[in-house]
């Protein structure tokens, strides 16, 4: 079944009845509000519901209709934003006590892209603490659980986004991915989640983890609604410095090309230590792919084995510059103290969660002298190889096939005592990170207990048109 099928209407849809009237943009917002109300409590998706927010903004999209105007490709279509994209006004707080109850002056380009495109912003999600995590437990205000099976995690960090969608709160959301972040919980959720390119999304206002890293992306419950949202927020933002100059060429009209002569590889090193029914469902999605009309083969990027520890220096380094700046002086949470330094102290310890913690000492550490070279820079040297494997890969194939996550969602507390395990959540996802390249997770049946499995499809830069061809092939293929 797919997810369409499994989660009733679609954004696509959606935005069609309220463009030609025969639906309401309040009478859609209304009905996802009251989806939110009802089991809202149980699953913990949201930091905040902007009810009355939304509900406004659906008036002003049926007013735009009312008077002959179109309000853009997502009229009316709700949508959810992990809590570290900044709106002006409304509390963003990257699930951190250190910025709890923090306002931003001004809003990021991907809300307003969302806003611009007719879209009506329904809260802001659960994440793990500044985005660090793999299972949305590293909240500040507590886990989100997940709408397939409340005792298992929904993954991270963007674990609030990808539930909102797979419990019908929202057709839509917004997430970030630094090392799996979207992909991750798009597969544990059972829902469609996408990385694009680097600089193809602006980070204009996404409070940063790892910024040669960070991207943001779409969660849907189709491959075409996924399509729809990176349209939308895709292109270049002359607010963002690494923001792609070149305009975005669209993918919505690539999805339904089908992909006969597509040459797919599947990555080998990425295989190991894959549970046996994830194994399964990838081996299915392989002749799926087949019968498509595809080429299949074996396809080697021989540094991705390294990929894994690579990021875990690169990124806490990168984190450990970007959070200096909480430092109880400028915003956010302030701890009194006997002096300026101890009231940095305090501030950080009080603020900063143990996940958080970890990582800017270790990021501190790889940075420090006499280490850089050893840690930070070799992590750099392995990312360049990283990309002349993908590179070398991609001279064969148009994309490449991988899991996205090694198990499906597994049981709070699983992983929390050990961070290397949970850290390996992320080890299918991580290279994509590294390369700069786009990446997007499609629901391919279950595994064993049930659980939804996802299959990720990689591509080369700006190679996006290509993975969604692949990403639809298997949606429409899948068990």
């Amino acid at each position: 079944m797919s997810a369409a099928t499994r989660n009733g209407e679609t954004a696509a849809e959606i935005a069609a009845a309220v463009r030609s009237g025969t639906r309401s943009a309040r009478e859609v917002t209304d009905a996802y509000l009251g989806r939110i109300g009802a089991g809202e409590e149980a699953v913990h998706a949201f930091n905040l519901v902007t009810a009355d927010a939304a509900r406004a903004r659906a008036d002003e999209i049926d007013a735009m209709i009312a008077d002959g105007h179109d309000p853009g490709p997502l009229a009316g279509v709700p949508i959810a934003l992990k809590d570290n994209l900044c709106t002006r006004g409304v509390a963003t707080t990257c699930s951190s006590r250190i910025l709890a109850g923090w306002e931003p002056p001004y809003t990021a380009t991907v809300v307003e892209r969302v806003v611009a495109a007719g879209a009506v912003p329904l809260g802001k999600t659960n994440l793990d603490e500044f985005a660090m995590g793999s299972s949305t437990e590293n909240s500040a205000f507590g886990p989100t659980r997940n709408p397939r099976d409340p005792s298992r995690v929904p993954g991270g960090s963007s674990g609030g986004s990808a539930a909102a969608v797979a419990a019908e709160f929202a057709p839509l959301a917004l997430g970030s991915d630094t090392g799996g972040s979207i992909r991750q919980p798009a597969a544990f959720c059972g829902v469609v989640g996408v990385k694009p390119t680097y600089g193809t999304v602006s980070r204009y206002g996404l409070i940063a983890f790892a910024s040669s890293l960070d991207q943001v992306g779409p969660f849907a419950n189709t491959v075409t609604d996924a399509a729809l949202l990176l349209d939308a927020i895709a292109g270049p933002d002359p607010l963002d410095s690494t923001s792609i100059r070149a305009e975005w060429n669209p993918v919505i009209s690539a999805v339904d090309e089908g992909i006969e002569g597509l040459r797919v590889g599947v990555v080998t090193e990425l295989l190991d230590g894959i549970d046996a029914d994830v194994a399964a469902r990838l081996s299915e999605a392989v002749d799926v792919l087949r019968a498509g009309g595809a080429k299949v083969g074996d396809a080697s990027v021989p540094a991705a084995i390294h990929g894994l520890a690579a990021y875990y220096l690169i990124a806490p380094a990168e984190a450990s510059s970007n959070l200096a700046r909480y430092d109880g002086v400028r915003y956010g949470l302030r701890v009194d103290g006997v002096d300026v330094a101890d009231m940095n102290a305090k501030t950080r310890g009080a603020g900063f969660g143990a996940e958080v913690k970890r990582r800017i000492m270790l990021g501190t550490y790889a940075l420090s002298a006499g280490y850089y070279d050893a840690y930070y820079g070799q992590a750099q040297r392995v990312r360049t190889l990283v990309i002349r494997d993908f590179d070398a890969a991609y001279r064969d194939f148009d994309v490449l096939l991988t899991p996205t996550t090694p198990t499906t969602a597994f049981e709070f507390g699983d992983k929390t005592g050990d961070p290397l395990s949970m850290y390996l959540s992320d080890v299918c996802t991580i290279p994509t990170n590294l390369a700069g390249h786009p990446a997007i997770s499609v629901p391919f049946g279950t595994g064993a207990n049930g659980m939804p499995v996802g299959v990720q499809v990689l591509a080369p830069a700006l190679g996006e048109r290509a993975m969604f061809r692949a990403a639809r092939a298997l949606e429409l293929g899948a068990p």
